[in-house]
């Protein structure tokens, strides 16, 4: 039989070191999850729906704090009544600190990430992202503002980039983070569809800037990956809603797939296909600061069969060749050799080896399952003509947070 699985819960706690006791948490709070004393606001774990209405105005951030624990084991309003610091996070059991994931998210994360042994550390100056804000069980609810396709007429696949607009809901995200899709209706067990996944497209401002809004991108599934005929049940139903429609989402999920933010940082992405949501959204946070001269090379690898069906081709061809070291690979185009994204880092051998030795350097891969030896190949490959060691800069690039690897 197996053992009972611990139930963990993010709870929500007010640090009391930066607490300055202005009671606007408490005035905020919809349902009176807030009380205080003397000493210290607190946070009741039996009413808090951590809906984060109290987030926004809180004047020095206080009210953000969060720990995972035991269900059974919450701080008590008594502890917390009692703290001068907040406590550290609890060391929890492997099954249980991974239980507040929807069971089908963390399947679909752990086999994201299964090319490279797991999650890697974030970047050292990565921002803190929020995660789990919106519970399958209590989803947010997006508009769609937009639906546009990215590819070609004639292309094979239809793939969209589509607007979701949150309204006063809030819905923070980074770039390289997921969000998850309910789609409506039931299996043909009478059950709910699972969530699935979408990496967002859109940089932390949002796809409009000082909008609460963000951008997928989605191809529309009708075969699996042997070729057979199928319908994709969340991705039909994303590329078919119109402006206006609403869509549930859940999320935002994502430590670890995040760029850095320190002046200097270099990113080498490699992508295939749908795999450049992530991409585009790390190009555009750093397009849109690129007055602010904070220096860094971006340089991209992205992989499809022709270019009209590579999603943002036009977007991508009008950007400064100062600003983004851009290398194409199409392995369907008519008269052409066949080119994938590894081909394509052999050929620039010397300028990606010097950016992998370089620590300010950054490596993101993202696209279709078993990219992942193809391209770590030609970067040993790379390493090895100049002077490189692979070997031993992998391990030192995934423990450092500058290996990251997603691929499904």
């Amino acid at each position: 039989m197996d053992a009972p699985v611990t139930e963990v819960f993010r709870q929500h706690l007010i640090d009391p070191e930066i607490c300055i006791r202005c009671n606007t948490c408490e005035e905020t709070c919809p349902i009176g999850a807030i009380s205080h004393d003397a000493r210290n606001y607190v946070v009741d774990p039996a009413k808090c729906e951590n809906c984060t209405a109290c987030i926004a105005p809180c004047p020095t951030g206080a009210i953000d704090s969060w720990r995972q624990v035991p269900r059974a084991s919450a701080y008590s309003l008594a502890e917390q009544l009692g703290w001068d610091t907040l406590p550290p996070q609890r060391e929890l059991p492997a099954a249980a600190a991974s239980s507040e994931m929807p069971p089908e998210v963390a399947r679909i994360v752990a086999d994201a990430t299964e090319g490279q042994g797991g999650a890697a550390p974030p970047p050292w100056s990565a921002a803190h992202p929020y995660v789990n804000l919106h519970s399958v069980a209590k989803p947010a609810i997006a508009t769609v503002s937009g639906n546009f396709r990215l590819t070609g007429e004639d292309a094979s696949s239809d793939v969209r980039h589509i607007v979701l607009d949150f309204g006063p809901v809030a819905f923070p995200v980074l770039e390289g983070q997921t969000i998850g899709v309910l789609p409506p209706g039931t299996d043909a067990h009478g059950r709910p569809h699972h969530p699935r996944l979408y990496s967002v497209a859109s940089p932390r401002e949002g796809e409009r800037p000082r909008y609460n809004n963000l951008a997928l991108t989605v191809k529309r599934v009708t075969e699996d990956h042997d070729g057979t005929p199928m319908r994709g049940v969340a991705s039909n139903h994303l590329c078919d809603l119109a402006k206006g429609d609403t869509v549930k989402v859940i999320g935002p999920f994502g430590t670890s797939f995040l760029m850095p933010n320190h002046p200097g940082a270099n990113l080498l992405m490699v992508c295939t296909g749908t795999g450049s949501a992530p991409m585009r959204a790390m190009t555009e946070r750093r397009r849109r600061r690129i007055a602010l001269n904070e220096g860094g090379t971006l340089m991209l690898f992205f992989g499809a069969r022709r270019e009209e069906e590579l999603p943002y081709f036009g977007p991508l061809l009008k950007l400064p060749k100062d600003f983004i070291d851009i290398n194409f690979a199409f392995s369907r185009s008519p008269g052409e050799p066949k080119r994938y994204v590894q081909d394509r880092i052999r050929e620039r051998g010397a300028d990606v080896a010097r950016l992998i030795a370089d620590p300010d350097t950054f490596v993101y891969i993202c696209g279709l399952k078993g990219m992942e030896d193809g391209v770590a190949q030609a970067f040993a490959d790379v390493c090895r003509a100049h002077g490189h060691d692979w070997e031993t800069l992998l391990p030192a690039l995934r423990q450092q947070g500058r290996y990251h690897l997603e691929t499904y």
